[in-house]
């Protein structure tokens, strides 16, 4: 199997590429994998070091808006495996139109080439965020989308596009919507990288409203497992969620941190509430476990003992992230 993976020097993409090339779970590993990425802030080389040498591994630097590029890449791959996004929400509310361009134009470029072309797979990488807020209960592949940020609402209109080029045209679309990721290499915009860096630093910590707002948390390696169960095996035109098990308050989340770090509540400084903020994700995996057999492996507590102690081994990597991102408060 040739593989395009989009997106594979961010976060979540590089686990991916890293994972499929050493090992990919005890599951179909590929033969080559063609991995495109624009190297945006939130792209980076060195989370590909632990394979760069890796003679099934080509990177290309470009953009999934670039259709004769993504053309290119297109017709000498098997399947495809598309992470590349926008995806930060806070960032999404400053500006929206990088979120539209490349979660909707993006999603919508690289679905007429594997249309053009022909693919045996297509494997669209989403969120639980396009679902909105839920009180109470889980989410199931069946609920409507009701997306409450700019971004959630990109990638709501990106996932109607794959469902829509495989409605009508017979693209063999699969789609996964994942809960909130966390592990090592995590860009330090997002909340687990961001208070340990901080942390770690004497720096404090911002804390949104009251605290009160409810995350599933899923250890990236669990996701992007489910991810390559639905390549190797999910059934096409079917959407799949992918969560963690685990429902945290954004206040227990940072007392866990707190704990981790050996600093106090003196070191949280609490902000004013994000905009639409949503109360509460949470998915059913029902769906996944039952036709996949897919269950999270990497129990909270160690996974996040382990991350913790990632970023704290790891300064030389995140250090210079965010010197340049300015994202230290």
């Amino acid at each position: 199997m040739k593989l395009l993976v989009t997106g594979g020097a961010g976060f979540i993409g590089s686990h991916y590429v890293r994972t499929l090339l050493t090992g990919a779970w005890g599951l179909e590993e590929p033969t080559e994998v063609v991995m495109l990425d624009a190297f945006t802030y939130a792209g980076n080389r060195e989370n590909l070091t632990p394979v760069a040498d890796d003679p099934r591994l080509r990177v290309v630097e470009g953009d999934i808006l670039d259709r004769e590029l993504v053309d290119k890449l297109m017709g000498e791959v098997d399947a495809v495996v598309h992470f590349a996004a926008e995806s930060h929400v806070d960032r999404s509310i400053l500006g929206a139109r990088d979120f539209v361009m490349t979660n909707v134009v993006g999603t919508q470029t690289l679905l007429d080439a594997a249309l053009t072309v022909g693919v045996d797979k297509f494997v669209h990488v989403s969120t639980d965020e396009v679902y909105g807020s839920i009180e109470e209960g889980s989410w199931d592949e069946q609920e409507p989308l009701l997306p409450n940020s700019p971004y959630s609402a990109s990638k709501a209109s990106s996932d109607l596009l794959a469902r829509a080029y495989h409605r009508t045209h017979g693209v063999p679309v699969c789609i996964t919507r994942c809960s909130n990721n966390y592990g090592p290499y995590q860009f330090p915009e997002k909340v687990i990288p961001l208070f340990v860096t901080n942390l770690i630093d004497g720096k404090n910590v911002p804390l949104y409203g009251e605290g009160t707002n409810v995350r599933d948390w899923l250890h990236v390696d669990d996701h992007c497992r489910g991810i390559h169960l639905v390549l190797t095996k999910g059934r096409i035109g079917e959407t799949y969620n992918i969560g963690g098990g685990t429902e945290l308050t954004n206040k227990e989340l940072t007392g866990l941190l707190l704990e981790a770090t050996g600093a106090g509540w003196d070191r949280v400084d609490r902000v004013q509430d994000r905009l639409g903020h949503d109360l509460r994700y949470s998915v059913d995996i029902s769906k996944i476990n039952a036709e996949l057999g897919y269950s999270p492996q990497v129990p909270f507590e160690q996974g996040l003992a382990d991350t913790v102690a990632w970023y704290r081994d790891n300064r030389d990597w995140w250090e210079p992230l965010k010197a340049r991102a300015a994202l230290g408060h």
